[in-house]
């Protein structure tokens, strides 16, 4: 019984210090800068610790988003699904704006899997307008399925 105590006990401080290192949402962050927190966690999914990527891609899904996707496990399930496994560990990735709006971003992402096929994802990221933490913070509303562009030889 002390041991399962001890090994709880374990568990909890280190996800609480984990979970410390992940940035949050704050109104200094432009939509660019969050779109690429986003990418590079995916990119480095299990650093510093298993799907930090996915928990730190999680902090940036706007409140709306999360209603449809959430919570965490779920979320996590999704990431891992044949859509969106695709960004974990991806070798790199191209970004282009296709809408500027005041309080809504669209991008495109080409992203180059592990498995050196192309695909790319439209991406929209916008301000959160309700009061509260999270109010002007820039967070993402929507990401497209993958559509395939080919393999890199």
């Amino acid at each position: 019984m002390r041991i399962i105590f001890k090994l709880l006990v374990f568990f909890f401080i280190f996800t609480n210090i984990s979970n410390a290192d992940l940035v949050k949402p704050n109104s200094d962050l432009k939509p660019f800068e969050v779109l690429m927190i986003q990418l590079n966690s995916l990119k480095n999914n299990n650093k510093p610790y298993k799907d930090a990527g996915i928990e730190q891609a999680w902090e940036f899904a706007h409140p709306i988003n999360k209603m449809s996707t959430g919570p965490l496990e779920r979320f996590k399930k999704m990431i891992y699904s044949d859509s969106y496994k695709i960004l974990i560990s991806h070798e790199n990735n191209k970004i282009i704006i296709l809408k500027d709006e005041p309080n809504k971003l669209v991008y495109k992402v080409d992203v180059l899997s592990k498995d050196k096929k192309k695909y790319y994802y439209i991406w929209q990221i916008e301000k959160v307008k309700r009061d509260g933490k999270l109010k002007n913070c820039w967070m993402t509303t929507a990401v497209s399925e993958p559509i395939y562009l080919g393999k890199i030889i």
